[in-house]
């Protein structure tokens, strides 16, 4: 019996040990539980703690970063500007060379200057003396201009004079023509500007010919008697009259020699005849009367510019004055030294 009470006793102890073993670790669990716990909440009290901080430090970080972006932005736009300067301070050097040079040149030039103003001082000096000698020779010739212009004085008198003859002469052939216009009136057509009297070439000749048609004679015989007749018979028109020239005129079809010999005889023949008139002979105008013939040169236009061919073949009757004396006194004064 003894036995079985200890093998009660034993396990009640064990039991009992047991029991106080699992309290002992229950206790020890719940101390490590509550240890457990006490770090968390310190864990997690310094882990808020440090995010805290933590976003202070990013908060200060990102105020830092942009700050530094600008800092970057201003030293980018430093960088660009520090650029123009160097480029403006290349440029600027390269002008300071160019002056640089430019003005070594112009030292050069004004070097080559002063010594050119050396030369040309002794070359004014030189010029002075010869200015002296020149200033004597003026005035000798302000000396001999003085008689000078009293000889051109008396020359511009002289041409002056001359003036009012060649003036005096212009002056008759208009009060020639003017006289001629009225003795002869309507009866006969003379040039208003020459005073010249026209006969068509196809009323006196036939086409080609020199031969006086007989038809044309008696017209011919009476306007020429009518016409000089009014230049020799009025004194203050005859004592200006040098020459009465008969002048034979072509068209422009042949040849100038061919037109020259045929209206150089057709002048002659129409001479030839008023020659045998009494007229002629009996106021000795025969000294007065040349013939002359001139082709093609003179001839006649159209009021279109182009040439009248039946108007310019004709023969002229004209006058011209004795202004032979008047030329040869201009000639004399433009020659006189």
């Amino acid at each position: 019996m003894v036995f079985k009470k200890n093998k009660n006793e034993d396990i009640t102890n064990f039991w009992i040990s047991y029991a106080d073993l699992m309290a002992g670790l229950l206790f020890v669990f719940i101390l490590l539980i509550g240890a457990i716990v006490t770090k968390s909440i310190i864990l997690k009290n310094h882990l808020l703690s440090s995010e805290n901080t933590l976003e202070k430090k990013k908060s200060v970080l990102q105020l830092k970063n942009d700050e530094i972006q600008d800092l970057k932005a201003m030293l980018f736009q430093k960088n660009t500007q520090l650029s123009s300067f160097s480029d403006k301070i290349v440029v600027l050097q390269s002008i300071i060379n160019d002056v640089n040079a430019s003005l070594l040149e112009k030292e050069r030039n004004l070097s080559d200057y002063q010594g050119k103003v050396l030369v040309l001082s002794n070359e004014l000096n030189e010029k002075k003396h010869s200015v002296q000698l020149k200033d004597e020779e003026l005035l000798k010739l302000l000396n001999t201009l003085g008689e000078k212009e009293t000889r051109y004085d008396r020359l511009v008198a002289q041409m002056q004079d001359t003036k009012e003859k060649i003036k005096n002469l212009t002056g008759i052939r208009i009060k020639v023509i003017s006289e001629l216009k009225k003795i002869l009136g309507k009866k006969i057509k003379i040039d208003p500007k020459n005073g010249s009297l026209r006969f068509s070439s196809n009323i006196l000749f036939d086409k080609g010919k020199a031969v006086l048609k007989e038809s044309s004679k008696k017209q011919l015989k009476k306007v020429f008697i009518e016409y000089v007749g009014a230049l020799v018979g009025n004194k203050d028109i005859k004592d200006h009259i040098d020459k009465i020239i008969i002048e034979g005129h072509t068209d422009s079809d042949g040849g100038f020699l061919y037109n020259l010999e045929l209206s150089q005889k057709r002048a002659y023949e129409v001479m030839n005849y008023l020659l045998t008139l009494d007229f002629v002979k009996k106021n000795n105008i025969k000294p007065l009367m040349i013939a002359s013939g001139r082709s093609y040169l003179d001839p006649i236009y159209d009021k279109n510019g182009k040439e009248n061919k039946d108007a310019s073949r004709r023969i002229e009757i004209k006058f011209s004055l004795k202004n032979q004396n008047a030329m040869k006194e201009i000639e004399r004064i433009l020659d006189e030294k």
